[in-house]
Formats: C-alpha cells, structure tokens, sequence
C-alpha cells in the first residue's frame, strides 16, 4: 500500500529500493548509464556532470538544465538528475565510506566581538571557502550546522580513493583558511576525518528531503573534530589505513571520545 509520501510500504519495494541504492552509491554503473554518458560526453562543453557527462555551459547547457540536468546545488560537479536518483527512491544503503567534519573555534566568542552583519559575513566565508574546498574534492557537501562544515565521500563520487580525498580536502581546507586574506580578522578551524561503514541516503518526507550519512562514523567523525586543535587535522586510524597513508612517523593519540565506550586511535595530519 501506498503511504502516500510516493514510497511505498510494500518490503519488496523497500529491498528493491534499498538494492538500487547500494549500486548506485558503490559506483556501479548499469549499461544504460554507461550508454548515455558515451553519447553526452561527446556534446560541448566543460564543465559538465561527472556521472553523466552532461554539459552545465555551452550550447547543450540550457537544454540540460530543461530536462533536469542542471547543477546539483549540494555538489555542482554533478547533475540534479544523477542524484536527485535517490531522493526519488527515498533510497539508502550501508556504505563504507568517508566524512569530515570541519568546525570553527571560539565562534561564540567571535560572534560577541563584533556585529552581527560582520559575523555572518564571516562565517559566509568560512562556509564558501569549504564549500569550494568539498567540491573540488569531490565530496557531497552535506550540510552546515551552526560553525560546522560537514563533507561526505561515497564510491559513487570517488571510487575507492573517498578516503584519501576526505584526508586531502580536509589539508587543502585548514590551509585556506590559514592563507585567509582577511587583514586579520580570519577565522581559526579544527578538522576530523574517519572512515566507515554509514547508513548514506535520503531522509525526510515529501519535499523536505535531504541526503545525509548517519550512524556511528558520523558521530566519530564529529568527535575528532570536536577534539581537534585549532590548525590541527585528526583522522582515525581506520581512514589514515585506507588513504594508504604509512603513520610510522606521525604523530599519534588515543582518544576517549564522549559516548565511545572504547578509545579511539588516531593520528595528526595536519
């Protein structure tokens, strides 16, 4: 029966749902996927989806903005239609995958030493700087919350590299931030990354939908980052080891983070 919400209660479609979800959050691309992007990779011109191969600029950009094509607003690097594939689905699955977070300190603090226009300016920087930071590497920019920047790396946007490309989003974002141009004003930022296996999909109703990770590496990830100096950038052991980085040399930590019943190893990269 359906609920209404246009998914449907039936544990048939829930699995089918849940199956399309996992192949299409791994990376695996069914051949009529593959047929379409050998045909519009051939249309000028860049940038364009880097599913689909759809063009967002040129003579073609218009015509794929009409039939849904356009931009994604959460990762521009890809197409509404590509993505927008889950939300139509309400679909999930488990998922080794990557995140990180990126917070900024002492923002209460920032927030009482000047006006609030100049703060939200600030914090508008903060937050495009990251942004432009988590698309160039890649990562669904999942959402902002409060003085916190949230990336996440599936398979189906970075192969088997989502580690390694959250490890280098999170160095390339601490030293935007420290070349700040800002005449001082700047903004000081802690960053955590981690690697694992995260329910990724769609959550909500109707038209409040939105995708997102959740589970235990989302609050780990969260953690780290929480715990992460000012500068300073923590990844677990587990997405230091699948980054294929060698941390003989680094320095290492063990942390017992709030709500973890065990510690947790990680090492400073940053």
């Amino acid at each position: 029966m359906d609920t209404g919400s246009g998914h449907s209660s039936d544990p048939r479609h829930q699995a089918s749902d849940e199956e399309f979800a996992r192949r299409l959050l791994s990376g695996e691309m069914h051949a009529g996927m593959r047929l379409g992007r050998r045909v519009l990779r051939h249309l000028p011109t860049d940038p364009r989806c880097k599913l689909c191969a759809a063009p967002f600029r040129g003579p073609f950009g218009p015509i794929m903005r009409a039939v849904g094509k356009g931009p994604w607003p959460n990762n521009p690097k890809y197409c509404k239609m590509c993505l927008n594939q889950l939300v139509k689905h309400h679909g999930g699955a488990e998922i080794e995958c990557s995140l990180l977070f990126a917070d900024v300190r002492d923002s209460t603090q920032l927030a009482e030493s000047m006006r609030p226009a100049e703060f939200r300016s600030l914090m508008g920087h903060f937050f495009a700087t990251a942004t432009a930071v988590l698309v160039d590497h890649d990562a669904i920019v999942d959402k902002y919350v409060g003085d916190e920047v949230i990336g996440i790396f599936v398979p189906l946007l970075t192969g088997e590299l989502h580690a390694a490309r959250a490890v280098a989003a999170g160095i390339a974002l601490l030293k935007a931030v420290a070349g700040d141009p800002r005449g001082g004003i700047g903004v000081r930022v802690g960053a955590g990354v981690h690697t694992g296996l995260a329910y990724v999909g769609t959550v909500g109703d109707g038209e409040m939908v939105d995708l997102t990770a959740m589970g235990d590496p989302v609050t780990v990830t969260a953690r780290l980052a929480s715990a992460a100096a000012a500068g300073e950038l923590l990844a677990s052991l587990d997405a230091a080891r699948a980054a294929g980085i060698d941390t003989t040399s680094l320095e290492h930590r063990s942390l017992a983070l709030k709500g973890k019943s065990e510690a947790t190893e990680v090492v400073v990269l940053h």
